[in-house]
């Protein structure tokens, strides 16, 4: 889908701000609100909007610690190892990567250690999973 300039504007206030309500969708975007509904509920149905969320600052949560987690998979197992990470209640996210990992998980859990815990022991226990590179988070600085 190629998206026009009042999805393109929508959508760059939802990423800013989540929790804007129509009108002031509208207002930021110079187009009604019934504008809105219709353009949201398309992008919905079509895929492109795939769900709302809120941006976390780790240091702010004394009791949830976040890592980012490279994890390299044998191309051969991918597709399971791919199913089987998503299906996962400790993975937050798993997104696909062209850079040094072929995927990431954000991980989140109640400390450090519970963290590496899951990392060491769940995640590397996947079948297909190679190795796991943590980058724990510390500060949101934007």
């Amino acid at each position: 889908m190629e998206a026009t300039s009042t999805e393109t504007e929508i959508l760059r206030v939802l990423e800013d701000d989540a929790q804007a309500s129509y009108a002031e969708i509208a207002d930021r975007a110079d187009v009604s609100k019934p504008t809105v509904r219709k353009y949201i509920r398309k992008m919905e149905d079509e895929g492109v909007i795939v769900g709302y969320s809120a941006d976390i600052d780790p240091k702010k949560l004394s009791e949830t610690s976040i890592a980012l987690v490279g994890l390299d998979v044998s191309s051969e197992r991918y597709v399971d190892a791919t199913r089987a990470l998503r299906d996962l209640s400790e993975v937050e996210s798993l997104y696909t990567s062209s850079g040094d990992h072929t995927l990431i998980a954000e991980v989140r859990a109640s400390d450090g250690d519970a963290l590496g815990d899951i990392i060491s022991e769940t995640l590397v226990s996947v079948d297909g999973v190679t190795a796991a590179h943590p980058s724990f988070l510390q500060e949101k600085l934007k």
